[in-house]
């Protein structure tokens, strides 16, 4: 009998609170999706740094390893933004689209070399340092696509 009583409590309770839905236009984002592409690239960013902060490494290369990181981040976010121009028919000239390629390629290539040859380091942290550098690439991307997204949506409307 109270079993009875508590689920008709509950379902009372449901049916009073109005259900909030949330506005979003169309071609836009979701919250969450955002969210989790901040929060991506605040870890990918927050572990390489504290890695690199921590590490026994002289400073020079630290200073390398912090100017890779810099440099992949704005080259990433300056493909995508050639790469989407490109898509919407949005004139690109041939000279940066290719720069932005190139930077992305020469900034991986640099992470990949510098630990290659880091003989400082240990095996594990280099996969840290690899994992944490492609994480915080991708979520600039991410946020980047987002941000632009969000634009379209709101000039839409």
């Amino acid at each position: 009998m109270s079993e009875l009583r508590e689920s008709t409590l509950l379902s009372n309770d449901d049916e009073k609170k109005p259900k909030v839905k949330v506005e979003r236009k169309e071609g836009e984002p979701t919250a969450a999706f955002k969210g989790a592409s901040w929060a991506a690239l605040v870890v990918g960013v927050s572990a390489y740094l504290i890695g690199l902060f921590n590490a026994g490494m002289e400073l020079n290369e630290k200073g390398y390893y912090f100017a890779v990181l810099i440099f992949g981040l704005y080259s990433a976010v300056s493909l995508q933004k050639a790469v989407r121009d490109k898509e919407e028919d949005i004139p690109v000239s041939a000279i940066y689209y290719g720069i932005s390629w190139f930077a992305v390629v020469a900034a991986i290539s640099l992470m990949a070399i510098g630990l290659y040859n880091a003989g400082s380091i240990i095996l594990s942290e280099k996969g840290f340092y690899a994992m944490s550098f492609v994480l915080s690439l991708f979520a600039a991307i991410t946020i980047q696509k987002n941000i632009r997204d969000t634009q379209m949506a709101k000039d839409a409307n």
